[in-house]
């Protein structure tokens, strides 16, 4: 994957989410039209901040957040979140 040219502004952050589960544990293949949308992914770029609301997470991390959280969008055919920091539930 290469690296991605964006710098989000002020508490976004930029989320690569996670490949979703093709398989459960016992072997049974899930087909697309069942998969779930992940909740999980890994952070590529933070904002700066605001002087109310410090950055807690740090590229690298791989998070969780809400389900319906962020924006979906693509760059390089790649699909990717942003989202305020605020939407995040966890750092794992």
């Amino acid at each position: 994957m290469a690296e991605v040219k964006v710098k989000p502004l002020g508490t976004r952050v930029l989320i690569k989410p996670s490949e979703a589960e093709t398989t459960t544990s016992s072997g049974i293949i899930i087909p697309d039209s069942a998969k779930e949308k992940q909740q999980k992914g890994k952070v590529l770029a933070v904002g700066n901040g605001t002087k109310d609301e410090e950055m807690e997470v740090k590229v690298g991390d791989v998070v969780l957040y809400g389900k319906y959280s962020g924006t979906e969008i693509s760059i390089d055919n790649e699909d990717y979140l942003i989202m305020s920091q605020s939407d995040i539930l966890a750092i794992l």
